[in-house]
């Protein structure tokens, strides 16, 4: 039977993730997941895409604050209480009210980036999952959750030549134990208690050519080129799928994933 064998959460979009072994979950995803982004000081979203250093930024977060850490720039510990200004924010064609006024986080992260920047945070966000309006969605692309599964990395990596890590892509969650891409096929599943819905597959951007360690995008532009290829859907360059917990509860690294439809 398949296992979880990975969860990652990213409390800020487009930073380092952190590695868990066990955590609470709901409809609206991980605790703290894309609770935090980067935005232009008219509050257009500013992820790795185009600015790949944000790859290099380490957070940890906690019931009270927020802490940030990157290469040549110093330890930063923002309050969740800090964040107390309604402002307008967006996600590709998503628009709305978002909360700012952390303003040692907007120095901190306008240096790092050598640009004029804000953090906003969710709060209690308005924002939904546009197929699903009942289910509430941080600052994530379109859905609380990503899965992948192992193999389908290892598939991935042999058809480019050399391995491509985990981190490029980004997920939520990780299952090995199954066949290459055998979550295209998989419309629920169940993993401790919690049932997940497979939304849809992920369509991938240029962020997947961004080296996790270094942030240089790839020269060749893969993995995207090879999942163009090789992966082409309605979603277009497809790797991964876009899920939705149907519940609250607790999910740990070695759980079995239990497939149901």
């Amino acid at each position: 039977m398949p296992t979880l064998s990975a969860i990652y959460r990213y409390p800020v979009k487009s930073t380092q993730g952190l590695s868990l072994t066990t955590s609470e979950l709901s409809p609206s995803g991980l605790p703290d997941d894309r609770a935090w982004m980067v935005t232009s000081t008219e509050g257009r979203m500013i992820t790795g895409r185009d600015c790949p250093t944000l790859v290099k930024v380490v957070t940890d977060v906690d019931e009270h604050s927020l802490t940030l850490s990157a290469p040549g720039m110093p330890v930063l510990s923002v309050e969740r209480a800090l964040f107390s200004q309604a402002c307008p924010a967006s996600v590709w064609k998503d628009d709305f009210a978002a909360w700012s006024g952390a303003k040692s986080a907007d120095a901190w992260f306008s240096d790092y980036l050598g640009r004029a920047a804000r953090l906003l945070y969710t709060g209690e966000t308005q924002r939904r999952v546009r197929p699903f309006p009942d289910v509430p969605l941080s600052f994530a692309d379109g859905f609380p959750l990503l899965l992948i599964g192992e193999t389908s990395r290892q598939q991935l990596s042999e058809w480019v030549g050399r391995d491509m890590e985990m981190a490029r892509f980004r997920p939520n969650l990780v299952i090995s134990g199954a066949p290459a891409f055998a979550e295209d096929g998989w419309k629920q599943i169940r993993i401790g208690n919690v049932m997940f819905q497979i939304a849809k597959p992920c369509g991938r951007c240029v962020f997947t050519t961004v080296d996790p360690q270094t942030a240089e995008k790839s020269a060749d532009q893969e993995p995207l080129r090879t999942i163009a290829q090789r992966r082409k859907g309605p979603e277009g360059a497809e790797f991964g799928q876009n899920v939705l917990a149907g519940n609250v509860g607790r999910i740990e690294v070695g759980m079995p994933v239990e497939i149901l439809e």
